[in-house]
C-alpha cells in the first residue's frame, strides 16, 4: 500500500548503519492543522541520500509504505519512506528568502495614519 502526506520537515537525523551491509535514516514531519502531528519516517539502503537536498523548515510531499513486523511476541510499524519531494507551491532555492515583516497579508492594505482623514464623520450610526 501506497501512501502520500505532506508537512514541514521537522528534524533530520545522520544515517545509522545497523550492520556491515544494512543503514537506515530517520526524520521528521510536522502535518498542519488545527492538532498538528509529528510523523517520523525512515529511509533505507540506497534512499538514505533522497532528503539530503532538503532543509529543516521546508515543506515536502513523502511517499511511503507502511511495514509492519513481529519480534518476539512484540509488533512495530514503520514509515518507510522511498520518495522525498517538494510541496506543490514550493520554490526551489537555496536563497535566503527574504521576508519583510512589514508587508500584509494579501487582500489587505497597510495601515497609513498619514493617510488617515480625520475629517470622516463616524457619529452616523442609528443608535
Amino acid at each position: 500500500m501506497n501512501f502520500e502526506i505532506e508537512g514541514t520537515l521537522h528534524k533530520i537525523y545522520d544515517a545509522e548503519n545497523k550492520s556491515a551491509s544494512f543503514q537506515t535514516r530517520e526524520f521528521v514531519i510536522m502535518t498542519e492543522g488545527t492538532y498538528p502531528q509529528y510523523v517520523k519516517f525512515q529511509l533505507t539502503q540506497d534512499k538514505c541520500g533522497a532528503i539530503d537536498g532538503y532543509k529543516e523548515t521546508d515543506k515536502i510531499k513523502v511517499s511511503f509504505d507502511l511495514r509492519g513486523r513481529e519480534w518476539q511476541g512484540k509488533y512495530f510499524t514503520n514509515l518507510n519512506a522511498w520518495r522525498i519531494e517538494r510541496a506543490a507551491g514550493q520554490a526551489q532555492s537555496n536563497a535566503p528568502s527574504s521576508t519583510n515583516s512589514n508587508v500584509p497579508p494579501s487582500g489587505f492594505a497597510p495601515f497609513n495614519p498619514e493617510e488617515s482623514t480625520s475629517s470622516v464623520d463616524f457619529d452616523d450610526l442609528p443608535f
